[in-house]
């Protein structure tokens, strides 16, 4: 059954121009016939996965990515460990579907004999989740309580952990909570300035990409010791989905989302923060509902919104010249983002390393320059050479501030969790 889907997805793939290469089946890897752990990490539109070996170094052997679900045709990107990879074009119309075929992907060319774990990336933990947890039917429960918290995530992590219970109900699974880094901001960081009654019930700023940050905070530690990882840092984590945090003696003392990954940062489909009298203006003026509205600030709106082309940073770099809505997008973003950079200086009192991190931060160096220009006042001077090659430090040698570019990697944070959760390191 599941070759044939394959021989299926070339024939797709090749009328959409798109290469294949089916690799055979890698069962008699040796690197995969010892203990493996599998993350998933489910986005809005896509899930990235990845195998790694369960020792000490977590080995990464494969990874993928299924992008574009929900669209006529989705593209599954493979990468094995050498650095070969293979495409497939699959129908993926939502999360279900798109689940199904990876883990009967899986199941041909691996089994599932050796993944003694999986790891699930889980965006929204709420008030009580702030520590990787094993998946149990109450904690699932107690996810399906939270889906109203976040309806764009949620809803389709609990789908996928359940595909996997369901064909491989014997694989320990653990849910990583990306609100878990923030969990310890102050109050003061963390309370709604709306009426009390909301914050018993648990409405408050959350924040969010914590796994992408708790590995930014682990690599400043290995590359800039104690002294740089426990300094007054600013994280910048700049994808489709866009945010900072302040972060003081290695906790997170404040972050630009909020109770959703809606706000803060403009993105690339997100609004970001806005005026909360919008609501009732659209309401009276378009007849937009809750619903309507919820749709326009999640899938509608920041670069694509402003742009009315494209949410991806590249495209509106390579047309700015010619197109004022994408050049105002990109001022937009870089002038927010230069913004919150200092709004968390004066947050921290001071500002000793800023970090960036993500497909914008670590490969838009434009974007990296437009966001510090102007931030001279801070003692912060980038190294227009070192900027362009995304050199690991593009600071120069004098500036006060040490900014560095760090490829960030919440899958290997996933990998390390279940590790520990299942006891096989330190906790």
């Amino acid at each position: 059954m599941m070759r044939k889907s394959v021989k299926k997805a070339s024939r797709t793939a090749a009328v959409s121009d798109c290469p294949v290469r089916v690799a055979p089946s890698r069962r008699n890897d040796r690197s995969v016939q010892a203990a493996c752990i599998l993350t998933i990490n489910s986005g809005s539109s896509s899930i990235k996965f990845a195998l790694y070996r369960a020792n000490s170094t977590m080995e990464r052997l494969i990874s993928g990515k299924l992008e574009r679900i929900g669209f006529p045709v989705s593209l599954l990107t493979i990468k094995d460990k050498d650095g070969s990879s293979e495409k497939l074009s699959v129908k993926a119309p939502n999360h279900g579907a798109g689940g199904e075929f990876i883990i009967k992907w899986f199941e041909t060319q691996f089994g599932f004999e050796s993944i003694i774990g999986i790891g699930h990336r889980v965006v929204h933990g709420g008030p009580n989740f702030t520590t990787p947890q094993r998946v149990t039917r109450v904690l699932v429960e107690e996810f399906d309580r939270l889906s109203p918290y976040d309806p764009e995530h949620l809803p389709s992590s609990l789908e996928l952990m359940g595909l996997f219970h369901k064909h491989h109900p014997q694989v320990p699974q653990v849910a990583c909570f990306d609100t878990a880094f923030h969990s310890q901001m102050p109050r003061v960081a963390r309370i709604l300035p709306i009426p009390r009654r909301f914050d018993k019930k648990g409405v408050q700023r959350f924040g969010f990409h914590g796994l992408s940050y708790s590995y930014l905070m682990e690599e400043l530690q290995r590359i800039g010791g104690s002294k740089a990882a426990q300094g007054r840092i600013v994280l910048a984590h700049l994808g489709n989905g866009a945010s900072m945090a302040a972060v003081h003696n290695g906790k997170s003392i404040d972050t630009t989302m909020g109770f959703t990954p809606a706000a803060g940062l403009p993105m690339s489909t997100r609004s970001g923060d806005l005026d909360p009298g919008l609501v009732w203006y659209l309401a009276q003026t378009e007849n937009i509902t809750g619903q309507k509205f919820h749709h326009m600030v999640h899938h509608e709106s920041g670069l694509l919104g402003v742009s009315e082309t494209s949410p991806d940073m590249r495209d509106l770099l390579a047309c700015e010249k010619n197109d004022i809505r994408a050049a105002e997008a990109v001022a937009m973003f870089c002038y927010q983002a230069r913004k919150w950079i200092g709004a968390f200086t004066a947050a921290l009192g001071g500002i000793d390393t800023l970090v960036f991190a993500g497909g914008i931060g670590e490969n838009a160096p434009v974007v990296r320059a437009r966001m510090c220009d102007g931030l001279q006042f801070l003692g912060l001077k980038v190294d227009q050479k070192r900027n362009k090659l995304s050199a690991p430090i593009i600071s120069t040698p004098g500036s006060k501030v040490t900014v560095r570019v760090i490829h960030t990697d919440e899958e290997i944070m996933l990998a390390r969790s279940v590790a520990r959760v299942l006891g096989l390191t330190k906790k």
